[in-house]
């Protein structure tokens, strides 16, 4: 599926686990998507054993669903997620944290999109630690009809991207335009590689498209610019990336051939695919990547058992 968007930015951001005591954590979900919350760990970020699941059923929402479940860790350690509640309907997303991933917190539902009737859906919230204004930054996709220059795509498949801030998940801000780069836009992940330097690797969901490019901008909010052309197959979606030493990991569904596939760069100016080293479990869909203590993880294991 598409997504809303919520981007976590952190020095966090830099999802690297160059130190030996932390493991990468991929969010998952899972067909039907009533199930709710998997996840995988890996230490090498290429390699992922799946933790299986669901570790949080979804309640918010109509639909009450579970779809592109987006993490990040952010101050004191504690699990900020917003995901997809509805495909079609509904006027916002839902969050819940934890500290350990076993013990969550009431789900909400936060209605984003309440002053937009016309709205059609929010899709794959990804969730930012902005580390420089100490805030969340949420993003996600919605179609507004008629608001925006279409090509090929039908008036309720024209997406943008919109953003709320929170610094503590019980006020947000106004809703804003976050993104519109002049066609429909989804599936976007922001990610700091330095102060003043910022990436948005996004998907370009027009028809002649629908794959997976990245744009650049000095602040987490853009404006972003000098969007690349291409560098996954045709119909490809939901990327997330991780900090590998030197090099970032571009993890993507390739739901054409319906595989997952991963990009390595070292400048996000020229791509390799790696996806021959990569291992993920079977099932495995469109989530995020966020750390985990390995202290944290065994114990997440030996209570799922």
């Amino acid at each position: 599926m598409k997504r809303i968007i919520i981007i976590l930015i952190v020095s966090f951001s830099v999802l690297s686990c160059s130190n030996s005591k932390q493991a990468y954590l991929f969010t998952s979900f899972r067909e039907p998507a009533t199930a709710g919350l998997y996840l995988a760990s890996s230490e090498d970020g290429y390699h992922w054993k799946d933790l299986g699941g669901p570790y949080l059923k979804p309640e918010a929402g109509k639909s009450k669903i579970m779809r592109d479940p987006s993490i990040v860790k952010g101050k004191n350690d504690v699990y900020h997620m917003v995901w997809t509640t509805d495909w079609k309907g509904g006027d916002g997303f839902g969050y819940a944290s934890s500290k350990d991933l076993i013990h969550w917190s009431e789900q909400q539902y936060i209605h984003v999109m309440k002053n937009e009737p016309e709205v059609v859906n929010v899709w794959a919230p990804e969730i930012f630690y902005d580390d420089e204004e100490d805030q969340y930054i949420i993003i996600w996709a919605s179609t507004i009809p008629f608001r925006y220059a279409k090509g090929q795509e039908e008036e309720k498949n024209n997406h943008r991207m919109y953003y709320v801030t929170t610094k503590d998940f019980k006020t947000f801000s106004d809703t804003k335009l976050f993104f519109e780069p002049g066609f429909s836009v989804i599936d976007c992940v922001l990610l700091k590689r330095a102060k003043n330097d910022y990436v948005l690797v996004l998907k370009d969901n027009t028809r002649p498209m629908r794959n997976i490019k990245v744009a650049f901008g000095k602040t987490p909010l853009g404006p972003f610019e000098n969007i690349s052309e291409p560098f996954t197959d045709h119909l490809s979606e939901g990327p997330t990336v991780l900090k590998k030493d030197n090099d970032w990991l571009i993890y993507y569904d390739n739901y054409g051939a319906k595989n997952y596939q991963a990009i390595r760069t070292s400048d996000f100016k020229n791509f390799e695919n790696v996806s021959s080293k990569i291992q993920l479990p079977e099932g495995h869909k469109h989530g995020t990547i966020t750390t985990i203590s390995k202290k944290k993880l065994k114990v997440l294991i030996e209570n799922k058992k």
